[in-house]
């Protein structure tokens, strides 16, 4: 049985969506468990015999934020991964863990492998790669999945955020010195699923079994935040779902205002994961494409 934490939250709903489309059983937990209490968790590992593996989507994920809710942060990116790792090696589970392109600088010109070093900017990839360690000192065979620029039919996102604001502008403005691989929650979770089942001991099993550490899993290519939008634009009006004209503008980070640094370049290289998985990562613009075309993307929240 699959243990799946955040099971409410962007990542943590698509997951449990496949996990019941492939008959995969699973229990799921959100604030109901707390994971900044490892007695918490034992107790419900403790009611819950028979967990195989554990994937932690939970996370403090506002960026900005972070900042003045450092404690916050630290409790949950963290300790709360910590905590995780410790409990799911205690009961004999595999564990995934959910990390950020953010624990690089972005002062890179190529895509980052996983044995780049790290080099986080602010508090929130400053939690992220403190998490990143303790869960590898509490459970050292776990799978660690750096992903970045997420979006997918659950929670707010920067599609969607996109896709209203061209349905109600005449001109946005976007940032175009920023460059990553948007990321589909659909095709995430489909390579955690790969991961899972190539750990499961089953008769004929085709998955191949993926050695713990950590890899990157995004998109693949790369593109600026106003490249993105650029396509999320052309994909929406041919599909009907932008029903107006509007122009897309680039801009710089400064012109933005952001609030935080931010990396500039946080390409990661998929070349770990694809070997490990014999699997194909379909392109950023595939996915989009995929994604706006499916029926969930009518879940769009208003």
């Amino acid at each position: 049985m699959i243990w799946l934490i955040g099971k409410n939250g962007m990542l943590g709903s698509e997951l449990a969506r496949q996990l019941e489309a492939a008959e995969l059983a699973f229990v799921g937990t959100d604030r109901d468990v707390d994971i900044t209490s490892q007695r918490e968790l034992e107790v419900f590992a403790a009611a819950n015999p028979g967990i195989s593996w554990v994937v932690n989507c939970a996370a403090y994920t506002a960026v900005e934020k972070a900042e003045t809710e450092r404690e916050l942060a630290e409790s949950l990116n963290a300790t709360g991964a910590g905590n995780i790792a410790a409990v799911a090696r205690s009961v004999g589970a595999g564990m995934i863990h959910l990390s950020t392109d953010y624990v690089f600088d972005g002062t890179g010109k190529t895509p980052y492998t996983e044995i780049m070093p790290i080099a986080p900017l602010g508090v929130y990839g400053r939690t992220k790669a403190q998490g990143e360690k303790l869960v590898l000192e509490a459970h050292p065979d776990a799978h660690i999945f750096r992903t970045a620029w997420l979006y997918g039919p659950r929670g707010r996102n920067f599609v969607y955020t996109m896709v209203g604001l061209m349905n109600s502008r005449d001109t946005i403005s976007v940032v175009d010195d920023q460059f990553g691989s948007p990321t589909c929650t659909m095709d995430l979770a489909r390579c955690l699923i790969l991961t899972i089942l190539g750990g499961q001991e089953l008769p004929g099993n085709p998955h191949p079994k993926i050695p713990p550490g950590i890899y990157h899993c995004t998109g693949e290519g790369e593109t600026s935040w106003f490249g993105f939008a650029q396509e999320i634009y052309k994909v929406g009006r041919e599909k009907g779902i932008i029903t107006r004209e509007c122009q897309v503008k680039p801009c710089t980070t400064a012109e933005f205002g952001a609030a935080v640094e931010r990396p500039a370049y946080s390409v990661l290289s998929k070349s770990k994961l694809k070997k490990a998985l014999q699997q194909k990562i379909p392109s950023w613009q595939e996915s989009l494409r995929a994604f706006m075309s499916s029926p969930f993307f009518k879940e769009m929240p208003q």
